[in-house]
């Protein structure tokens, strides 16, 4: 069984980060790991959460892994708590990249034109660093302007997103893939670039006009399932697409849980008929 190690926080209640990368990448006939940033009470969107910052246990962690010849075949990155954990998680790729492994990144620090409420004006170049060691990255709209320092904006055409991917790519990634976008009314999806080869790679839905909380992490969280399942890239990509529109479809009708999160464990055993379509 292939293994991974997800690092991002844990909010114990609501869906997102590990509390929705655990159960997915499980789903999907994979080990996941935890390596926690940080604890949560709930997530964000409600009030008067607790936080537990956990930077000093991310270096005690590693080590303690790698005296144990601990492997991991993808490292999977997500919400980090400051810029004081770059360090740290550059430390732990350095520590357990290997020829054969795959480092994924999301970051994830930034929506809708600004940066999340816990992060400063330095921490997109801090994010960039992370980005730099990863072999997949998959930024948003607003965290790829942030990490190129090209401007953000809500009108584009396709030439706009290929400055984008390839500012992105220039960080260091062999792989970008930008999420979120959309080149014609109702259709919404991800353009990806692979640095080496030159190609690039599109893949779109139809929209539905709902926002969700977490949905960054299901779509990312179900790229790197498929991805240690076999898939290349791009359908992994075009996997998680679906998977996270399936999980909209089947929450959308649910009162006021676009600050929740999507209703994902409904829609698990479609991911594995589209996983395994053999075994439909």
């Amino acid at each position: 069984m292939k293994r991974i190690v997800s690092i991002q926080d844990i909010s114990c209640l609501g869906k997102c980060s590990l509390t929705v990368a655990l159960p997915i990448v499980s789903a999907m006939g994979i080990e996941c790991a935890i390596l926690p940033t940080a604890v949560l009470s709930t997530h964000t969107m409600f009030q008067n959460f607790t936080c537990k910052d956990l930077t000093d246990q991310i270096g005690p962690i590693a080590r303690h892994w790698k005296q144990e010849g601990i492997a991991f075949d993808a490292i999977y990155t997500g919400y980090l708590a400051s810029a004081d954990q770059v360090a740290d998680v550059c430390r732990f790729f350095d520590a357990f990249k290997t020829p054969d492994n795959l480092i994924f990144v999301d970051p994830a620090m930034a929506d809708n034109g600004k940066l999340y409420p816990a992060f400063g004006p330095e921490f997109p170049a801090e994010m960039a660093k992370v980005c730099a060691k990863a072999d997949v990255i998959v930024p948003n709209l607003t965290e790829a302007s942030l990490l190129t320092g090209l401007p953000y904006r809500t009108e584009y055409d396709e030439g706009y997103l290929r400055e984008l991917i390839a500012a992105l790519a220039e960080l260091g990634p062999r792989h970008v893939a930008l999420t979120g976008v959309s080149l014609e009314p109702g259709k919404l999806g991800v353009m990806a670039y692979d640095r080496a080869t030159g190609e690039t790679f599109t893949y779109f839905n139809d929209e539905i006009p709902v926002r969700y909380h977490g949905t960054g992490d299901v779509f990312a969280s179900t790229c790197v399932g498929g991805l240690m399942n076999g898939l290349n890239l791009g359908q992994a990509l075009a996997l998680a697409a679906d998977y996270t529109v399936e999980c909209i479809r089947l929450t959308k009708h649910t009162p006021n849980s676009n600050w929740y999160g999507v209703e994902f464990e409904r829609a698990i055993p479609m991911l594995l008929r589209s996983l395994h379509p053999e075994g439909a």
